[in-house]
């Protein structure tokens, strides 16, 4: 379901005081971020929130599930898990949340990006 620009507007004012949250639009849903750093992902009316073994507790305890997508016939599971639905009607619990999923992008492994190879230059003609 894609993403409704409602829904997104709604949780980017809940999250206001965490400073310039910010959505990007990623593969049909919403990457939200704060200081370039992904911590959630809007996908239909929900939103998603980055966990950690730190944190993954709590969303397990509220009965939430992870993100998931299908990829190659497989259903793959990201780190991000859902929000409880609660939370959407409490600016300040959410942004407590939110902090947490902060936290945890922050102690989250940097992924590795590609290398740039530059193009192999042919040998001129002596």
């Amino acid at each position: 379901m894609p993403p409704s620009l409602e829904f997104r507007d709604h949780v980017l004012d809940l999250l206001a005081p965490l400073g310039p949250v910010r959505a990007r639009r990623m593969f049909g849903a919403f990457g939200i971020f704060l200081d370039g750093r992904m911590f959630g992902i809007i996908e239909g009316d929900a939103l998603y929130l980055k966990t950690d073994e730190a944190t993954r507790g709590d969303f397990e305890h509220a009965g939430t599930a992870p993100f998931t997508y299908q990829s190659r016939g497989k259903t793959v599971a990201l780190t991000y898990w859902e929000a409880p639905s609660e939370l959407l009607e409490e600016g300040d619990e959410l942004c407590s949340w939110a902090q947490k999923a902060i936290e945890a992008s922050l102690r989250a492994k940097p992924e590795a990006k590609p290398r740039k190879t530059r193009p192999r230059q042919r040998a001129s003609a002596r």
